[in-house]
């Protein structure tokens, strides 16, 4: 089971590494930290992630975000597929200037994922 992060998270939360590719293939960047938030309506991308993958961002096309707090701001969107816990999820992923990304419940909701708080690990609900 990962262990929670406390590198960027105090407390500590759960931290996922995630894989990025060009859709239909190519281009990867692996290991990119994301938080598992279901708290969270849409998953996003960390900016230097999509950067160093070569992703064209639609510069063009932004979504309005709101953060817990209600702070409103723009986002742009990136067409990649994200790997996480060995499934891929093709699609459009809005992009987010923080050293982490987010995955939320359009993710979320397709996997079991057990957060285990006490002990500070996650991990995947097998069926």
């Amino acid at each position: 089971m990962p262990a929670y992060d406390n590198r960027y998270f105090n407390p500590p939360a759960p931290l996922a590494t995630v894989t990025l590719r060009n859709s239909g293939g190519g281009k990867t960047v692996s290991d990119v930290p994301m938080l598992i938030d279901s708290g969270a309506d849409v998953t996003l991308i960390p900016q230097q992630s999509v950067t160093m993958r070569g992703a064209t961002i639609e510069p063009d096309v932004g979504y309005e975000v709101a953060s817990f707090d209600g702070r409103k701001s723009t986002a742009q969107a990136v067409n990649l597929d994200l790997i996480f816990l060995r499934r891929a999820f093709r699609g459009r992923f809005l992009v987010s200037n923080q050293a982490w990304g987010v995955v939320g419940r359009d993710v979320l909701n397709h996997v079991a994922v057990l957060l285990d708080g006490p002990r500070l690990l996650w991990d995947e609900q097998k069926s």
